[in-house]
């Protein structure tokens, strides 16, 4: 039965309010598109920005220590300020913490080989094409990356030459309310010591795996990658994140879990293990 006329008219009508909805919807979503494309292109500036900024605070803080040989001082200073607990053990441990530097961003890493292979966070790594590790003697040596596991944010690299190393505690030993130090280069201040406490352990981080350890040692970036020792000198964990907007909450990936990372890498690419 062919339709009226003013079924015709309904029909068209609901029609068009369709293909008028379609198409504001259309431009809701590009304009959406837009303001999005924008403020990531905002946040990728900021973020540059402050890499930059502090690559340049690490270069002057290299420079001057280079004019006025300070590092036997600093140390001083630094055995002087902690507790009984770690002032006997800091100045070994140090001698096997590096800094990690890109060409667009910096961290810490620490020796875990004598031969110099050195393990430090897979995303202090992201974007670069130059790696770079700083040795505690002001060697800036270039690193060989070895490979990574990007689930657990580990990497890593091998410099040329015979060092120091520092040896893993078993992470599964370790008790909360402990004392600990972690070493690294908050906001490029080489070879900062902060001490704190283990507040948890087993923690779940953002892999949903129960790795890591939470401790209430001062963390800012450049700490990513750095150690966290006991007070025997061996490393319980690998300083990886903290919780934004809350104070002491930092979190390192503990040492059984970084062993085991480690040697499967080294497994996979080298065909041997580490440690």
């Amino acid at each position: 039965m062919p339709l009226k006329k003013h079924h015709k008219i309904l029909i068209g009508s609901i029609s068009s309010l369709i293909v008028i909805a379609l198409i504001l919807n259309s431009v809701a979503l590009y304009l959406l598109f837009i303001k999005t494309t924008t403020d990531y292109s905002k946040l990728e500036t900021k973020i540059a920005d402050s890499q930059s900024k502090i690559r340049e605070l690490s270069e002057n803080l290299i420079e001057t220590k280079e004019s006025l040989g300070s590092i036997n001082t600093e140390l001083s200073e630094l055995k002087a300020t902690a507790s009984s607990d770690f002032s006997g053990i800091i100045e070994e441990a140090i001698k096997s913490v590096v800094t990690i530097r890109t060409d667009v961003a910096q961290g810490t890493g620490f020796i875990i080989t004598e031969d110099g292979y050195i393990v430090t966070n897979a995303h202090v790594l992201v974007g670069g094409h130059e790696v770079y590790a700083i040795t505690f003697k002001q060697e800036k040596i270039p690193a060989s990356f070895i490979g990574y596991n990007g689930d657990l944010d580990v990497a890593l690299l091998k410099i040329p030459g015979n060092y120091d190393r520092l040896d893993f505690a078993d992470s599964d030993k370790v008790q909360i309310g402990e004392k600990v130090i972690a070493i690294g280069n908050p906001l490029g201040l080489q070879f900062s010591v902060t001490e704190g406490i283990v507040s948890g352990v087993h923690r779940k981080g953002m892999n949903n795996l129960e790795a890591y350890i939470q401790t209430d040692a001062a963390l800012n970036p450049g700490n990513s990658g750095g150690p966290l020792i006991n007070k025997k000198g061996k490393v319980i964990g690998i300083n990886n994140f903290k919780v934004s907007g809350g104070e002491s909450l930092g979190f390192a990936l503990e040492s059984n879990y970084l062993k085991s990372t480690v040697n499967s890498i080294a497994q996979q690419i080298l065909n041997q293990t580490l440690i």
